[in-house]
């Protein structure tokens, strides 16, 4: 089973609003996608994954801080580098470069290349569930972030909600408000390490505690998330604690839940080894996006109800695209391979 085709695109998709990056906003979605040929029994399969790190610049021109470890040029370059060497090699290859690179977007591209070449995805649906993501935009009124949680359908049953974005005091009253609105639902806080210890614990105070489903990395210092807990009863997840490279999982009092970007994290047997860890100690996994484009953000799909049958993916940022990329999402125009810059063409 051998590689005859390799090709390396370029997209670049405007947003309808701006979406959040930690505390940064962008109004801009860069990404790659690897498309791979493989030859076995002189019958060919053609497969694509998106590459799209998570880095660039925000909508002030400041660099995106705190997610992926390269940039778009860096992951671009060492594709090109490594898709050259694997022309009319095994399809094994790719799985012998996700293993050795730094690059974690590359890592999980290849992975995942390497599993849809093989037929790993085949079977498994498009599950259009996912954690509806809820946050203000920009000098937004509270009440139009009202009528978006008031349309939710009635089958939704937990959000994710954005926190320590802007003032403690606006946003209890937006959780408030939430919750006036659907008082059944559960939240995913997501704080992107953006409070203080004690502004956490104050932010949780002034909530229904049963209403918290946990909340994502609360603290500044990921070492003060116990702390909070032991205050006041918060179970707490990590998320960009997971990108660091010297992450080890550790079990520790309050921590229920990993949020897992894989194209942050690397390659599948890097997802599938922390996952294995988690689960020993009870902790629940669930995959996340990385901003990914309608092409990743279906293959994200696909994977979650594989690796995480019985998890909601939280992948709810395609509204945001005014365009879908190769897959379809539903949205009226799409970039075709044909509208994409081709970088590279193997074979």
């Amino acid at each position: 089973m051998s590689l005859t085709q390799l090709s390396l695109f370029q997209y670049t998709v405007d947003l309808n609003r701006l979406l959040p990056v930690g505390k940064q906003r962008i109004d801009q979605r860069h990404g790659l996608v690897v498309a791979a040929t493989l030859v076995h029994d002189e019958v060919e399969r053609t497969e694509y994954v998106e590459v799209s790190p998570l880095s660039g610049v925000d909508v002030d021109g400041n660099l995106i801080k705190g997610f992926s470890q390269h940039s778009l040029t860096q992951t671009s370059e060492q594709l090109h580098q490594h898709l050259t060497q694997l022309l009319c090699q095994p399809v094994d290859a790719l799985l012998d470069i996700a293993n050795d690179t730094k690059n974690n977007a590359i890592a999980f591209g290849l992975s995942l290349l390497h599993a849809k070449l093989m037929g790993s995805l085949d079977g498994h649906h498009l599950d259009t569930l996912t954690i509806p993501l809820i946050y203000r935009n920009q000098d937004e009124p509270l009440k139009a972030v009202a009528e978006r949680v008031a349309a939710l359908p009635k089958s939704v049953h937990a959000v994710k909600v954005k926190v320590a974005q802007t003032s403690l005091e606006d946003e209890i009253q937006l959780i408030h408000q939430i919750l006036a609105i659907r008082p059944d639902l559960k939240l995913r806080l997501d704080a992107n390490q953006g409070f203080e210890l004690q502004q956490a614990i104050d932010f949780i105070a002034c909530i229904p505690l049963h209403a918290i489903e946990y909340i994502e990395e609360p603290c500044q210092n990921p070492a003060d998330n116990p702390a909070l807990y032991q205050a006041i009863g918060a179970p707490w997840a990590l998320d960009e604690s997971l990108n660091d490279p010297m992450y080890q999982f550790e079990m520790q009092p309050g921590l229920c839940a990993i949020i897992i970007k894989p194209m942050l994290l690397g390659s599948l047997e890097a997802l599938q080894s922390l996952q294995q860890q988690a689960d020993e100690h009870g902790v629940r996994t669930i995959i996340s996006s990385s901003l990914e484009a309608s092409l990743g953000i279906a293959d994200l799909s696909r994977l979650a109800s594989i690796v995480t049958p019985d998890e909601i993916p939280g992948i709810d940022t395609l509204a945001a695209f005014s365009q879908d990329v190769l897959c379809s999402s539903g949205k009226a125009q799409r970039l075709n391979l044909n509208d994409l810059q081709c970088l590279l063409a193997l074979g």
